[in-house]
């Protein structure tokens, strides 16, 4: 059977959240132009507002009939658009511009404008997983506690000015917090009872600044990966983190489970986030795995056959691009 991707002009949409672009005219003649040069069908624009980070907007691309929904902003524009196309076989196209981008890091996807466009149109595709608390789903991470807590300290100015190692100084805040008492029930094994001080449940391993994690988180796995951080002292807290910059199989002070549903229940009310975003505090985190629930733009392998030829268009604008849309 035919997919909607291998037929010739996608039509396509663009969500932007406009407070992670410099110029968004310059930004949209770029994609116009570059999607016209190979005969694609003038994309369908949308802007995410405060009110309506994605989802919304997403929703009326995918009722409009798009086969392609390109979202420019961070993870946490990324995570709103793919509340709508879950379950959907409309594939997401990441134009990173925020300060994170983690599922784009985590997939080896480019943060350059040109090389995301082209990917896209080169057609190459993967079905992955989300993870859903509630309502909202996410592709990256979901946590309580201190990872919660850093990101609530790190200041929009800072992350900016510096990038990512902003999320350093927020952390370096909450160091010395005190634990919590957590019940944590990954499918339907009994509960384990720890005193931690940050609970994540993960898609993929990466975070910040390229620092792997959880080294055997896939997101086409259908599982979630667990990891439970039980630091009390700031020795606690550099064996950790030495430990897993040095990407060793056994880090201090943390264990790592596996499952498909994951409860977890804290004895007083924690600060929750959701790819980078946070959440209302609340003293429960329910996240479940759902498998297989959308398609993502991914570069073709090399040694597959280039059913899309005029993406060498989009290559040779590349330098052009780029100097563009940085104003240089």
């Amino acid at each position: 059977m035919e997919q909607p991707w291998e037929r010739p002009g996608l039509r396509s949409a663009v969500v932007i959240n406009p407070v992670k672009i410099i110029d968004v005219d310059a930004l949209r003649r770029i994609v116009d132009d570059t999607l016209g040069a190979v005969g694609w069908p003038e994309p369908l624009w949308f802007t995410t507002t405060a009110e309506d980070p994605g989802r919304g907007q997403t929703r009326q691309a995918v009722e409009a009939g798009v086969e392609v929904v390109f979202v420019c902003g961070g993870d946490g524009t990324v995570r709103s658009c793919l509340s709508a196309l879950t379950g959907t076989d409309v594939a997401l196209a990441v134009l990173p511009t925020g300060t994170g981008n983690l599922l784009a890091a985590n997939l080896g996807l480019s943060n350059d404008l040109a090389a995301g466009i082209e990917v896209a149109i080169e057609r190459g595709r993967r079905r992955l997983d989300v993870g859903r608390v509630g309502d909202d789903v996410f592709a990256v991470m979901a946590g309580m506690g201190f990872d919660a807590q850093m990101l609530g300290s790190t200041s929009e100015i800072t992350k900016a000015r510096i990038g990512w190692p902003a999320y350093v100084v927020g952390a370096l805040r909450h160091l010395r917090g005190r634990p919590m008492r957590v019940s944590i029930r990954i499918d339907d094994a009994p509960p384990l009872h720890r005193r931690a001080r940050s609970v994540l449940v993960a898609n993929v391993g990466r975070l910040q600044g390229g620092v792997r994690l959880l080294a055997d988180a896939e997101p086409d796995d259908g599982h979630l990966d667990v990891a439970v951080l039980t630091p009390r002292t700031l020795r606690h807290w550099l064996a950790l983190g030495w430990a897993v910059l040095r990407r060793r199989r056994r880090v201090p002070n943390m264990e790592v489970f596996r499952g498909r549903r994951v409860e977890i229940v804290s004895n007083r009310a924690q600060p929750r986030e959701l790819d980078g975003d946070l959440i209302t505090p609340g003293r429960k985190l329910v996240a479940e795995v759902v498998p297989q629930a959308f398609w993502l733009c991914v570069p073709r392998p090399a040694h597959a056959p280039d059913l899309a030829a005029d993406a060498d268009a989009v290559a040779e604008r590349g330098d052009e691009l780029v100097d563009e849309v940085s104003g240089e």
